[in-house]
């Protein structure tokens, strides 16, 4: 992956423009000064995109208020990301009700190559919200709650939603054709391309202390992670780096669509991951 120069864009008189980068049209603007700022600028906070002078620590008393509201917002600006989690506790906690609802949710919604091939294609879909224990879905689900609330309030709740998709039905394709022929659940393809998405946005803010620090964090993450199937035993790896391939493509992609209009914005973030959702599942049923 190698950044791009900054698409050029018609400018309407009434257009802002980075207040760091003069040639960028936007309509972000950070939520404490007001100042126009595009998204290599935008540093995601606990009150909404700051620019990067707002965004550097001011004392111990900052850093504490924003301990304080990050729960408070979180959760009405990032309604997919919440609902999300929500689902999937709900199916697990269904699962713990009895023993008998808990293999009838495996048997009909987990992934297996036999029956995938017999035509229940569905079940790459399904079993993103099935999980093989309360470790498996915690771990999961707190990766959901930490990665998903920035990238919902960066790219938009329907983007988001897409991009959760597709990247779960990507990492159950690549299962689907290079893993084993046994049962296979959990979101972890999802998960991990929700990383590759962040990873992908922050590349382009390497350049800046926060953006670099933030994108480093995120490459030891990724190696620990990746290298966790060498320890221990029964991770689907093909699918973390299926959803991992699948977040990065779609993010990269959207970081070079202009900016300008904030709806049109939308839609093609949107139809680009479903694109990559629909190629997924096309090799899916086609394989």
């Amino acid at each position: 992956m190698r950044p791009v120069p900054w698409p050029v864009v018609d400018t309407p008189p009434t257009a802002l423009t980075c207040y760091r980068h003069t040639d960028r049209v936007t309509r972000l603007r950070c939520s404490e000064c007001g100042r126009p700022i595009c998204p290599d600028c935008s540093m995601d906070s606990a009150v909404g995109q700051k620019c990067p002078e707002c965004a550097r620590p001011q004392g111990r008393a900052r850093v504490i208020d924003a301990r304080r509201t990050v729960r408070a917002p979180a959760a009405r600006t990032a309604p997919v990301a919440f609902g999300l989690i929500a689902v999937n506790a709900i199916v697990y906690l269904l699962g713990m009700l009895s023993n008998e609802i808990d293999v009838r949710l495996f048997i009909e919604g987990a992934q297996r190559r036999d029956l995938i091939e017999a035509g229940e294609w569905y079940r790459v879909a399904t079993a993103m919200f099935l999980h093989g224990g309360l470790t498996h879905v915690l771990f999961n689900m707190w990766a959901l709650y930490i990665f998903g609330p920035v990238l919902e309030r960066r790219f938009g709740s329907i983007p988001f939603a897409s991009l959760y998709v597709a990247s779960g039905l990507s990492g159950g394709a690549l299962f689907y054709l290079l893993g084993s022929p046994a049962w296979a659940v959990g979101a972890s393809g999802a998960i991990f391309g929700l990383f590759g998405a962040l990873l992908a946005s922050f590349y382009r803010q390497r350049h800046s202390p926060a953006g670099r620090a933030v994108f480093t964090q995120l490459v030891v993450l990724l190696a620990i992670n990746m290298a966790l199937p060498l320890i221990v035993p029964n991770i689907a790896w093909e699918a973390h780096v299926g959803g991992l391939l699948a977040g990065m493509a779609i993010a990269a992609a959207w970081d070079r669509m202009p900016e300008h209009d904030g709806r049109r914005a939308l839609r093609l973030r949107t139809l680009a991951a479903l694109l990559v959702a629909a190629v997924a599942l096309g090799i899916v049923i086609l394989g």
